[in-house]
């Protein structure tokens, strides 16, 4: 654990700003409209945002959810976003010993958070996000713990083929699409921030979390059946990030 609180604040406030950002991404890359250097406007009237109307959360609680122009209610999304993005490095300065450590994990948490929420919103993983995963995952393996370099790249590559092997076999006996690329991808990607050994526990605490929002989605009165869609990215995601804090604690 972090002690430290000048180690603890500077990802802590970046990270509302990096929510803002993230909630540009997660609107826009799947898509495929610029993200990098298109203006902010409000979708009711298209006016312009300027600066005041874009500092994470405190323009949101500011304007009332409101838009400044023409009143017209602004969505939630972008404050969930920012929100989370700020539990990313707050969670993990409870559990990492140094600023490094913490650093590398706020990359991990904010790229999950983006990716889980694509996924969520479309059934997309981009490659744009996934693949600087996997090469950042070994990078700060290198950096951080070179002894276990070998153990992470092993698990980059056994967790692309274990699910590609997954998806060619479903598809085989189904007939059908069960596990995209993407996951795949995903599973590359926390094989090499994890390690071969962590690949089990994410992949089975993925699947009791995707079971579980199965569970709450029949709750709520949505039909299940054989060939009902439901995203496996998000739980991944999620479950990547629980077992990162869990190997740190």
């Amino acid at each position: 654990m972090i002690e430290s609180l000048a180690a603890w604040l500077p990802p802590l406030l970046a990270a509302p700003f990096i929510g803002s950002f993230l909630g540009v991404l997660i609107q826009r890359l799947p898509a495929q409209r610029p993200w990098l250097v298109a203006r902010s406007a409000c979708d009711a009237c298209g006016r312009s945002l300027g600066v005041l109307d874009l500092v994470p959360v405190a323009s949101y609680l500011a304007l009332r959810g409101r838009c400044r122009s023409c009143g017209a209610p602004i969505g939630g999304f972008h404050l969930a976003v920012e929100i989370l993005a700020l539990l990313v490095p707050a969670s993990a300065a409870l559990v990492e010993p140094d600023v490094a450590s913490l650093w590398a994990d706020c990359l991990l948490g904010w790229a999950l958070l983006a990716l889980g929420w694509i996924d969520l919103r479309s059934f997309l993983l981009p490659d744009a996000i996934t693949l600087p995963l996997i090469v950042a995952g070994l990078a700060a393996t290198w950096w951080l713990t070179p002894e276990v370099i070998l153990d992470h790249a092993i698990g980059a590559i056994a967790g692309y083929l274990f699910f590609r092997a997954v998806a060619i076999t479903y598809r085989a006996l189904r007939g059908r699409e069960g596990l995209g690329a993407g996951d795949a991808k995903l599973l590359a990607a926390a094989g090499a921030w994890l390690g071969w050994q962590a690949l089990p526990t994410v992949v089975l605490t993925a699947a009791l979390i995707g079971l579980a929002g199965a569970a709450v989605l029949a709750l709520r009165g949505g039909r299940l059946h054989g060939a009902t869609r439901l995203p496996f990215g998000a739980p991944l995601a999620l479950a990547a990030w629980i077992v990162r804090l869990l190997l740190s604690s």
